[in-house]
């Protein structure tokens, strides 16, 4: 009668273990369902940044891009948001640093080009000519840019050119581009003004 009891018993076991074993799969499954959960109702703070920058609310956007950064999700495209904020709130350092720790973070994106532009035209605002020419001269031509960020970074290069007093090369990149541009009325009388210089 032992033996019988005996096996009885280690069966019992068994089952319990097994049983126990189940219950704890099921309870890690569901953590794991409440956890996806509650992300999702979270949302992506980079999103809610964008959303803020459309309607003009860029102190909230920066709050939601730092918030991605902090939770290191789209740690470039955050920099770049807490950069167009501040770009927007005229904050040109602020805008510059966030620029910059974008750029380390995407330096291959297809969003290079505009980050040079942004740190070309902090710098412009701030003064940094020599930097600014850097920036646009760097971001020219870029793989990723459209014809119209091209242009633009074209056209700042030859106001940055303008303002560091080098007019020689501003008006060899003026007539470049009045060649590649006939249509910009702005570039033309640009170029007029500096054919008295």
């Amino acid at each position: 009668m032992k033996k019988g009891y005996r096996r009885r018993r280690s069966k019992k076991r068994r089952a319990n273990r097994i049983i126990t074993g189940i219950l704890l799969m099921v309870l890690l499954l569901l953590c794991v369902v409440l956890y996806l959960c509650l992300a999702v109702w979270k949302g992506n703070p980079s999103e809610e940044g964008i959303e803020c920058l459309k309607n003009g609310q860029y102190e909230e956007a920066i709050e939601h891009f730092k918030q991605a950064v902090e939770e290191e999700v789209n740690i470039g495209d955050a920099y770049r948001g807490i950069g167009i904020a501040r770009w927007e709130m005229e904050d040109y350092e602020g805008a510059r640093e966030a620029f910059q720790k974008a750029l380390e973070q995407q330096a291959e994106s297809p969003f290079t080009g505009t980050i040079y532009n942004f740190l070309g035209s902090c710098e412009l605002k701030l003064g940094n000519l020599e930097e600014a020419q850097n920036y646009f001269q760097s971001g020219i031509g870029l793989k990723g840019n459209s014809e119209e960020l091209d242009r633009e970074m074209k056209y700042n290069l030859i106001v940055t050119l303008e303002q560091r007093g080098d007019w020689e090369s501003a008006k060899a990149k003026v007539a470049e581009y009045v060649a590649q541009y006939p249509d910009d009325a702005k570039a033309q009388k640009e170029q007029q003004f500096l054919e008295t210089r």
